[in-house]
């Protein structure tokens, strides 16, 4: 596991910050909820002055200041204890004891002076001032009663009132701005652990270099590309014809130019497109798939063989009850069955049969897929999730290797390896994987292009290609036909091949 920087902090946080505000947000209620269920209290306090007396010469008087210094402390002890709060409760008549009124008093003594602070602390106001100035006349009667020797009539030490208390015009608690402050930071430490326990348990895959990573730690493919996640698929299912320029589209390329350099020598011709469970969009790059490289010119062949939850063609609006399943069981020819989706061809996944395992793993299976791989440049498969079922390794001496989807934030890391050990089982090779439905801002920030490239056409679309502008109003659905796998003649075909070349940048 690699040391974690600034920048992998940054991301948490932006990942996970709304957890973060709103336990921020419930800490800050909470400390209003107690400001307003806590019970005022006020604070009076009253000041006196310890001195000797009698004492003129400038000897004694440094003498008795550091006597008075050191008995003060002493003093304060004295001032919670029954001698002086019995008397205060019978003179103010307060209907309480004398030790409940010994917890409301508090005493302090300044730093290196002769100063003694008694505070005392109430729900009323006027009586904790009332209390404090009766605790203070108290407590100087009873030093005195102390201090004065035996015999004599004045004791040596005199205790001042030298600042009364006076009624506090505003609570001392609870203090609204430090509980909202408590609150806040108390919410936030603890989103932030909460969130931090959440980002370790996560093993979802949420950028490239997560699913690289994960790939590499079982040996699995490299990753070949990211598809940007676009509400309207389900409306528009072809990103090419849906926005010819768009980032969707820009995808779909980089992931064609990708599979073209996986083997030079031998580059791939029959494609499986898998995930490792359902809802992670392996059908959507499949038609794509197909799309994009039928665009750079090549004839395409798309075979719906999810002979459990076929979609293909209910995502182009196709015909799905006569195709693969047909043709295995000599009910028809490919020719009969075979659909037309604008660019490329489409072999529906016919009637489902009971045991797809079985059929797809038989010989006439790889018949079927070869004879289209002679008449077509490309053959792209759309194939059943792995782990579920075991319809995609069944089928693995058929295809020329794997296209392995993953999910942003819900193909888990330990999903991908296990998809990834069972199709390696088979001994096909794994060609690469695509993480798909990657948010826009993500994919901007991670792969640093958050372009979408819009040509000047002043509201009119002549620059088009006859064949582009042709997709883009779509074409109908059509049994019984192959598309064309050449150019038509007089065809400019330079900017697909413009945009190909592109790709590398």
């Amino acid at each position: 596991m690699g040391t974690l920087d600034l920048s992998d902090y940054l991301r948490f946080l932006i990942r996970r910050w709304r957890a973060i505000a709103v336990l921020g947000l419930l800490g800050t209620a909470v400390g209003v909820f107690v400001t307003n269920a806590t019970t005022p209290q006020y604070r009076a306090t009253s000041t006196l002055f310890v001195s000797l007396q009698d004492w003129d010469d400038t000897v004694k008087l440094n003498q008795g200041n550091t006597f008075a210094q050191a008995r003060v402390r002493s003093y304060a002890e004295v001032v919670t204890s029954h001698r002086v709060t019995g008397p205060v409760v019978e003179y103010l008549r307060l209907d309480m004891p004398p030790s409940q009124l010994a917890r409301k008093i508090t005493t302090e003594v300044p730093l290196e002076t002769v100063l003694l602070k008694i505070t005392v602390t109430d729900t009323r106001p006027s009586r904790a001032a009332r209390i404090s100035n009766a605790v203070a006349r108290r407590f100087a009667e009873v030093i005195a009663e102390i201090e004065r020797p035996e015999g004599a009539r004045l004791s040596p030490v005199r205790l001042s009132i030298t600042e009364p208390a006076h009624t506090p015009n505003a609570p001392a608690s609870p203090n609204l701005v430090l509980n909202l402050a408590l609150g806040l930071v108390a919410g936030l430490i603890l989103g932030t652990g909460l969130a931090a326990a959440r980002e370790s348990l996560d093993t979802s895959v949420r950028s490239r270099s997560d699913l690289t990573r994960c790939l590499t730690d079982v040996g699995g493919p490299a990753v070949l590309g990211s598809v940007v996640l676009d509400q309207r698929v389900s409306r528009h299912p072809v990103a090419m014809n849906d926005d010819a320029f768009g980032r969707r589209a820009e995808d779909f390329r980089r992931l064609r130019t990708s599979l073209r350099f996986v083997d030079i020598d031998a580059p791939p011709k029959v494609i499986a497109v898998t995930s490792a469970v359902p809802g992670e969009g392996k059908t959507s790059i499949s038609i794509n798939l197909a799309s994009a490289l039928a665009e750079f010119g090549s004839s395409v062949c798309v075979v719906d063989a999810d002979l459990r939850r076929p979609s293909v063609a209910h995502a182009l609006g196709l015909v799905q009850d006569a195709g693969l399943t047909t043709v295995m069981i000599g009910q028809a020819n490919a020719e009969d069955v075979m659909q037309s989706a604008g660019s490329f061809s489409v072999l529906a996944s016919g009637v489902l049969p009971p045991n797809p395992a079985e059929m797809l793993g038989s010989a006439q299976f790889r018949t079927v897929v070869r004879s289209l791989a002679d008449r077509f440049d490309h053959v792209v498969i759309d194939t059943a999730p792995v782990l579920p079922v075991a319809d995609t390794p069944a089928m693995a001496s058929a295809v020329d290797g794997y296209l392995l989807v993953a999910r942003y934030a819900k193909s888990t890391r330990g999903q991908l390896a296990d998809a990834v050990r069972a199709l390696l089982d088979g001994g096909t090779p794994l060609l690469g994987s695509v993480l798909n439905m990657v948010p826009a801002k993500r994919d901007s920030e991670h792969y640093g292009y958050g372009y979408a490239y819009r040509p000047r056409t002043s509201g009119r679309r002549d620059w088009l290609p006859s064949r582009l502008r042709l997709r883009r109003r779509g074409r109908p659905a059509t049994i019984g036909a192959f598309p064309a796998p050449t150019t038509p003649a007089g065809e400019d075909t330079a900017p697909a091949a413009a945009r190909e070349g592109g790709e590398h940048h």
